[in-house]
């Protein structure tokens, strides 16, 4: 089990980055959150087998249609036992 937080930068709000980001993620069996911070960023929590966290990670890197990553910063953290994904 591994844990990461990411801070998405670039045109990542109003381009249905949490929502995608959450279907991706209970389809992985990923528990964590997502959601919009005030600067305009997406910050994300991950927490699962490191496979699907991993993969997670690169999903962020992507994005969804319309989304245009500029930089994302990723950090490992302590898993905290999370049970499920949800928006914020």
């Amino acid at each position: 089990m591994i844990r990461r937080r990411v801070i998405v930068h670039g045109r990542v709000q109003g381009v249905f980055f949490r929502d995608t980001t959450r279907r991706q993620a209970t389809a992985r069996g990923v528990a964590g959150w997502v959601r919009n911070r005030p600067d305009g960023t997406v910050e994300a929590v991950f927490e699962g087998e490191p496979e699907a966290v991993e993969a997670m990670v690169a999903f962020c890197h992507e994005g969804p249609r319309g989304a245009r990553i500029e930089r994302v910063e990723v950090s490992e953290e302590a898993p905290q036992g999370l049970g499920a994904f949800e928006v914020r």
